[in-house]
Parts: C-alpha cells; structure tokens; sequence
C-alpha cells in the first residue's frame, strides 16, 4: 500500500511538471505575440501550483513591465534575483523598471571595515563558507596530529606552522558564514504597491507623516507591530506603513 500512495505521488508530480511545462510554454507565445494579460495569467497559474524559479519570476515580471505595472513588475525582478542573484538580465530588466518609480532615494555608501566584511562575506554564500570552515578544520585536525609523528625538525615545524594557520582560518571563515547568515536573515526586502504610501512616525495614524513614498519602491522591514511595518530607506530613513501599502519580496 505504501509503495502505491508513494508511486501515486510521483506519477501526479510528474503530469504537475508536465503541465507546467506546457503552460509556459503557451505564456511564453502569449508573450511574444504581445498577449501580456493572458500570459500573466498561465504564469500565474504556475506560481499558484507551488512551482518556483527564477525564470518563471522573471518572465512575470518582464510582462507586467510591458503592461506598465510598474510595483509588480519590480516586485518579482526581485524575487527572480533572490533565486539568481547574479543573473545580468535579471539586473538589467530591473534597472529599467526602477526608472518608472517616482521616489529617487540616494544609498549611503558602506566605508570602512563594514564595507570589506561585508564584501569578504558576499564572495560566497553563508552555507558555503561553513563548509570551508569544516574544511579547514579537519585539516587542521591532521596537520596536529602529524606535527607528533613525524621526526623531521622541518617537517614539524611546518606541521606547526600550518595548523595554527588552519585555525586562524577556521575562526575566519566561521565568522564570515556568521556574518552572512544574519546578513541573509536581516534582508527583508518589500515593495511599496500603494500608488501613494503616507509613512508614519509612530505605528498608528495619528502619528505625523515622516515621508510618503509611491509605488514600486524597495524598502527593508524593521519590525512590525499589529497590522504596521516599520521600513528603512537605503538612505538610512526609517518609518511605519500600514501592511497593505506593501508587499514583502521573500514570501514564496
């Protein structure tokens, strides 16, 4: 019975990606024959199946671009990006849509240490540099190990040698994969979907506007409190705005 139900599910998850498949392939045409409504719609089907990819995010967001959309249309160059951030058509379609935004806000430049931490943390993924750091220590685990049986004065010294540096690499790298993971975790990413967004001093409205934003602006979430966010600008700002003037980038 259970090798059935277990057959069973991988023969409807296979007709699921068969399906899909075709309905991209349908929005796709849809696209290229300048059908950007219904092809939004067969792209929407896909995402509401549960399937997820950067391509079908950026496909999404190209149409709604031509239909002039302009917070959707960043909204998922954003979440296609999350899946490949280093896509350059991803980046480049973006650049394009952030030109229709109406909210021209300056980012502070990171100086100093926080600005070479962070770029020594964003060379590899978080995951990435644990394992590096697991490497590191089962190296270093062997080189001291080795230093007390080998007979050769040089030998040991460069045994020696090389695992302390091993260590320090360790520490290093763990810290780096510390680093990026609350990195990873502090990126709260949201677009602004109201056309106009009245941000709040304090979260609730009988609080003094602080600043308004207009739709398709990207903000980072602080906090929330009830049905209010608490967001920060890339020009260090800060306020509260009301749940549903936007929508959050990381919700898949």
């Amino acid at each position: 019975m259970k090798q059935f139900l277990i057959a069973m599910v991988l023969l409807l998850s296979a007709l699921s990606f068969s399906q899909n498949d075709t309905l991209f392939e349908q929005a796709n045409q849809l696209y290229s024959d300048a059908n950007y409504t219904e092809a939004l719609q067969k792209y929407k089907a896909i995402m509401d199946s549960g399937e997820q990819s950067a391509a079908l995010y950026f496909n999404m967001a190209n149409a709604h671009y031509k239909l002039n959309h302009i917070a959707p249309s960043i909204y998922y160059y954003e979440k296609a990006s999350l899946l490949n951030p280093n896509d350059k058509d991803i980046k480049n379609n973006m650049a394009f849509a952030k030109n229709m935004t109406l909210d021209a806000i300056d980012t502070v430049p990171e100086v100093g240490l926080a600005k070479l931490m962070n770029s020594w943390t964003k060379t590899f993924y978080y995951e990435v540099w644990a394992k590096i750091s697991v490497a590191f220590a089962i190296l270093f685990v062997i080189l001291f190990i080795s230093y007390f049986f080998v007979s050769s004065t040089g030998k040991k010294r460069f045994a020696f040698v090389s695992s302390i540096l091993c260590l320090l690499l360790v520490f290093a790298s763990f810290g780096l994969a510390y680093h990026g993971h609350d990195l990873v975790a502090n990126n709260q990413p949201a677009i602004v979907f109201a056309k106009e967004a009245q941000i709040k001093s304090e979260p609730n409205l009988r609080s003094t506007e602080a600043f308004k934003l207009h739709e398709g602006t990207k903000v980072q979430v602080l906090d929330s409190v009830d049905n209010w966010k608490k967001i920060k600008l890339a020009d260090g700002k800060t306020g509260w705005v009301m749940n549903e003037d936007i929508k959050l980038v990381k919700t898949f």
